[in-house]
């Protein structure tokens, strides 16, 4: 199951449990539902999940959604303190993607990690990631979300992907988990690349391509000197603000919508993602739009009246 997929279920419940959701969106939950047969699945295990955090007192539904190892299970009880604070339809966002909480290490969304390496590696975690470590295989799995890792040495380390693997060593490199693909930049050196069939590509400083269930993209140019999510710093040149939204709603946990007329507006800039409520209360003042909080997790921005 995807992140995606169970983003926009959680997306749909909490439409849904708001009250405000039209006979449209109704017809629109539907079609969404019946274009996929992943996303029906996704649908009713989040139906199934929200009934259960509902029926069961607090703490047994957090155990309901997975039988985690001794030392998770310390973490998922410090989680619990807030876990009735935020909307039933974020929390199932959150808990859907099972293999995340099995995971070695994992952020929630908005967090961001850096953990040194025994080996003087360095790996960054973005926003909703989850990975597992395996150091004595010199191997990485990214079961989600969006990494980077820095391997000084001539030891290579291997990232596994739902798509391929990438070999890095004396490297710089992000790897973004993507629902049809997986996006490879290089920032520094040069990296090994394997698609499902065994292929073997090498990207090299400056250069990004995506894995895909058939091979490896075209590769594309990027600006390695660039501030990013790993600056803590979410950057647009010229960027239509539909994209731009789109990227900043990975950083914020609930809802964001907007008007589709506020798609075609152009976004330059970079924006401290610390404060995501602070992008968009600047943002509103510069492009003329609102920002309607029905609470901090369900946010709608529409255009201002003249």
């Amino acid at each position: 199951m995807s992140h995606e997929v169970a983003r926009a279920a959680a997306q749909w419940l909490a439409l849904l449990e708001s009250g405000a959701a039209t006979e449209r969106d109704h017809a629109n939950l539907q079609a969404w539902r019946d274009s996929h047969p992943q996303h029906e699945q996704t649908w009713q295990k989040a139906q199934s999940l929200r009934q259960r955090l509902r029926d069961l007192p607090q703490a047994v539904a957090m155990a309901s959604l997975d039988r985690p190892q001794p030392g998770r299970r310390a973490l998922l009880k410090r989680a619990l303190g807030v876990a009735a604070l935020v909307p039933t339809a974020w929390l199932i966002s959150r808990q859907l993607p099972i293999e995340a909480w099995r995971a070695d290490l994992h952020t929630a969304t908005g967090e961001r990690k850096r953990l040194p390496l025994a080996d003087g590696s360095s790996l960054q975690l973005n926003t909703a990631t989850a990975v597992d470590v395996d150091l004595a295989q010199r191997r990485i799995t990214l079961v989600d979300g969006e990494l980077a890792l820095t391997v000084p040495g001539a030891a290579a380390i291997s990232v596994h992907t739902r798509y391929g693997q990438v070999e890095v060593n004396q490297g710089d490199v992000c790897v973004r988990q993507l629902a049809s693909g997986c996006l490879v930049s290089v920032f520094k050196g040069a990296v090994q690349v394997r698609d499902l069939a065994g292929q073997l590509t090498t990207l090299n400083s400056g250069q990004q391509a995506s894995l895909k269930p058939h091979g490896l993209s075209a590769r594309a140019a990027f600006d390695v000197q660039q501030l990013g999510w790993r600056d803590g710093v979410l950057t647009a040149q010229n960027q239509p603000f539909g994209d731009f939204l789109r990227e900043l709603e990975r950083y914020r946990p609930g809802v964001l919508r907007w008007d589709p007329s506020l798609e075609t507006l152009r976004v330059t800039g970079s924006f401290r993602l610390d404060d995501t409520d602070r992008i968009l209360t600047l943002l509103a003042q510069t492009l003329g739009f609102e920002v309607r909080a029905r609470t901090r997790y369900w946010v709608t921005l529409s255009r201002t009246l003249a």
